[in-house]
């Protein structure tokens, strides 16, 4: 069913792949299992991973063993995950999500003497056995574990951690996401979700955005020292644990996951950073378009034009499947896959986690993609980015779980290149005046990714670096830094008022994910010049992609760029995706120059 907007009010997921529900008797069955898997595992395993008696065949049952065991923990504790975000307000899904949390620990207690060992074990042993065929296909996984390795506590250690995360960081990420997921946003006579409240920022009444705006921040405002409570907890929880770890500073650990050095994701970031003018260029031509003033916050995503007409749900299916169809069949095919057999819930509805996510599960099943879709163009974008992700994780389901998830970066690799392909169908048969429409939602999609990342990644690494030397920040404190670092970005272009220093209190990657936020900038400038080679290479550019996707986390992410021909240390990469964004402005630039000659619209200073 969808409403008269053709908003989809029945498309939710149909999670019983996984189980039959709540009360299936197979979640208990699956999780004890698990754990008494894993405790056998360890009687079976330990002290013999870090010996010098080693053989491929025993670490390759190990790590097979291992590898299933984890796999079939992983699968109730995606189903409770999946339930508790699509209705974080219902205590039972909470409570589900809790235990699954528990018995989680339970397999992750026993078997984490192998990563330990594994890593501990002596080059000179674990070396010949890595060419060996029985263990070659988790060569990748054993040596990203022992890069860790100079990181890593004593077993005691490690478990006092695993043991007390339950009521500690991830009891706090629970509570965050409960409590900005619940909050509703009173606009006029109606209390909002999350999703619904900031689509009001995009508009085309001034007034219906600054209200949206207002209610925003008086619904944060409600809740704002409760997440300052909890963004000071974690921010400790993070540099207590670093200081034990030996992490050097705040973004290592991240950028050790990533498989990225701290000099590659500084090229990146300063890049951004550096090119701040592109933005402040775009939106000073904006506001001229807009006939306004000045630009705020509540200005920065309004339309070009009042006559946006909404997209449904069906439009907007069809318009993702046709783009990503032209590119592959297989694209499309996967991608059909999704909304045949009901992996996505789209639906918008209170108490719904806000955002979108695509997660992957297990190779052995298929992802599930959240959203709440409202009819816009950027819900279409997202439906578009949610569904590269999808089909990433469903055409790499042949690796096996180890080798499954790829690093963040490259995760975002794949959902911003399906963006790119919508984005380039519907401006090849729009009218002058949609393109102008078009390249303005997708330049400020671009800046939303790239440099809005970059922003925000300097906010975290401020905030981090304030609590490990000052002590608890103060609500000014995080609005402060917030300002200060998104302010940068607009330059003088948009004017970011007292209401917007509330806002850094609803992005869960701060809490879920620290550091997570670069990752949007590397990855979409790598599909800008990825999409620039597919232009030029042409429909062979396709089996590359391909061949890239299937790797999954399989290979590092030099390993997987080598494979269409990209160098992530050379700084001239990075400078030309900034340069392939500021020749979109540009050809913004023309096009608004083109209407204008036309008559279609008012060029500013013609």
């Amino acid at each position: 069913m969808t409403d008269v907007n053709g908003i989809p009010n029945d498309i939710v997921w149909d999670l019983s792949d996984l189980f039959a529900g709540p009360d299936d008797p197979l979640i208990e069955h699956v999780i004890a299992d698990a754990v008494l898997r894993a405790k056998r595992f360890e009687q079976d395993y330990k002290g013999k991973i870090d010996s010098p008696r080693l053989t491929a065949k025993l670490l390759g049952d190990a790590i097979r063993e291992y590898e299933a065991i984890a796999q079939a923990a992983a699968k109730p504790a995606a189903y409770a995950s999946l339930r508790h975000a699509a209705d974080t307000s219902d205590p039972a899904r909470g409570a589900l999500l809790q235990r699954m949390m528990e018995k989680g620990t339970q397999v992750s207690l026993a078997m984490l003497f192998f990563d330990l060992e594994l890593a501990a074990a002596a080059d000179s042993v674990i070396g010949p056995l890595l060419e060996d065929p029985y263990v070659k296909p988790y060569r990748h996984y054993i040596e990203n574990e022992r890069r860790s390795r100079e990181f890593l506590l004593s077993e005691a250690e490690e478990r006092i951690l695993e043991e007390t995360a339950n009521t500690g960081s991830r009891a706090f990420r629970r509570l965050f996401e409960e409590i900005v997921s619940r909050t509703t946003f009173r606009v006029g006579e109606d209390d909002l979700s999350q999703s619904q409240t900031l689509a009001l920022l995009y508009s085309p009444d001034r007034e219906r955005r600054r209200e949206g705006a207002a209610a925003l921040s008086a619904g944060l405002g409600e809740q704002v020292n409760t997440v300052a409570y909890i963004f000071n907890t974690l921010l400790q929880d993070k540099a207590v644990k670093d200081r034990l770890r030996r992490y050097d500073y705040p973004e290592q650990s991240r950028h050790l996951s990533n498989e990225l050095d701290r000099e590659t994701v500084e090229i990146v970031v300063n890049a951004c950073t550096s090119n701040f003018s592109v933005v402040n260029r775009y939106y000073s031509l904006k506001r001229q378009i807009l006939g306004v003033s000045e630009l705020t916050h509540f200005d920065r995503y309004a339309p070009l034009f009042a006559s946006e007409d909404n997209v449904t749900w069906d439009q907007a299916r069809e318009i993702v499947l046709e783009a990503f169809g032209e590119f592959s069949s297989e694209m499309r095919a996967a991608a059909s896959e999704f909304f045949e057999k009901r992996w996505i819930d789209a639906a918008p509805r209170k108490g719904k986690r806000g955002g979108a996510f695509c997660s992957y599960v297990t190779p052995d099943l298929h992802p599930f993609i959240l959203q709440s879709y409202l009819g816009r163009g950027k819900d279409v974008t997202t439906l578009a980015h949610e569904l590269g992700h999808g089909v990433h994780s469903s055409v790499s389901r042949g690796q096996s779980y180890l080798n499954f998830h790829g690093t963040l970066p490259m995760a975002e690799l794949a959902s911003t290149f399906g963006e790119m392909l919508v984005f380039d169908k519907l401006q090849k048969s729009a009218s002058l005046k949609e393109r102008l429409a078009l390249y303005a939602d997708k330049i400020e999609g671009s800046f939303a990714t790239i440099f809005r990342q970059a922003a925000m990644f300097r906010f975290e690494q401020a905030i981090h670096k304030h609590r490990r030397e000052h002590g608890e920040l103060t609500v000014e404190d995080f609005g402060n830094y917030w300002q200060t670092n998104i302010q940068a970005m607009f330059g003088d272009s948009v004017i970011l008022g007292e209401e917007h220093k509330s806002w850094w209190s609803y992005v869960n990657h701060f809490v879920a994910s620290p550091f997570y936020v670069y990752a949007y900038s590397v990855g979409e400038l790598l599909v800008l010049s990825l999409y620039r080679k597919y232009k030029n290479e042409g429909p062979g550019f396709a089996v590359k992609y391909f061949d890239l996707l299937r790797a999954g986390g399989s290979l590092s992410p030099q390993q997987l760029m080598d494979k269409v021909g990209v160098d992530l240390h050379d700084p001239q990469f990075w400078a030309d995706g900034i340069k392939i964004l500021d020749d979109e402005v540009s050809q913004f630039e023309a096009i608004l120059t083109e209407c204008g000659r036309e008559g279609g619209l008012v060029v500013p200073g013609g």
